[in-house]
């Protein structure tokens, strides 16, 4: 039986695509990249209006929890090195460093609530802290926003028996294991959040070593 012949079929020859020009290539990336910047800024100004009466209501549900539920306050702004009553010329008053100052049904000065926020175990950790400038004394301190490990760290906001002890107590505080004595500037750590509180104690301290000479210096009449 004779095989048949062995026939070689050349292969058809490559397409040539035709490449598209460059000008359309950077056009096509310009229109898609307007597009998504459009559409972000867009929703951006939609939401923006909710986000600000959020970021406004919990900043005055925090000034009536750290202060005791003052029946009014007023609020004072850092320029410079000084405290004023004034808002800074030319800046959003929503930004500006802030001082609410809380007073009770009779005009009497409870207390005054400040934000502060630096590093606390995971990320950065912001807290409103309410003391009376004239002793050091604190009124309350209430977590605006955290990071921290859930179920440990977390607890400087969820364990109200932490957050509890800090009324009353005079900084410059010290954080510790066990509360010995009358020391009033002692407040206990969390057991497996040792970190995350000892942060809470050292914002609250820096916190009040900073404010509580300006506002002494306004109650002077704006006097260093």
């Amino acid at each position: 039986m004779t095989a048949a012949p062995h026939c070689h079929v050349p292969s058809p020859p490559p397409v040539q695509r035709k490449m598209e020009p460059a000008w359309k290539l950077l056009a096509t990336l310009a229109i898609a990249g307007a597009a998504a910047g459009w559409l972000i800024v867009t929703v951006y100004n939609a939401t923006l209006p909710a986000i600000r009466k959020h970021a406004a209501e919990q900043m005055d549900g925090a000034v009536r929890e750290v202060l005791e539920a003052p029946a009014r306050w007023d609020t004072l702004y850092l320029v410079g090195s000084a405290v004023t009553a004034t808002p800074p010329a030319g800046t959003d008053q929503r930004e500006a460093e802030k001082a609410f100052v809380g007073f009770d049904a009779r005009g009497k000065r409870i207390g005054v609530a400040v934000t502060a926020a630096e590093p606390g175990f995971q990320e950065t950790l912001t807290l409103m802290i309410g003391f009376d400038p004239s002793t050091g004394a604190l009124t309350g301190y209430r977590v605006l926003d955290q990071k921290e490990t859930p179920g440990l760290g977390d607890r400087i906001e969820s364990d109200t028996s932490f957050g509890a002890q800090f009324a009353g107590r005079i900084a410059p505080l010290k954080g510790v294991k066990k509360v010995a004595g009358t020391d009033p500037s002692q407040v206990q750590t969390i057991t497996g959040a040792t970190i995350s509180s000892r942060a809470v104690v050292r914002i609250i301290n820096d916190a009040v070593a900073r404010w509580r000479p300006l506002l002494q210096a306004y109650d002077r009449g704006g006097k260093q």
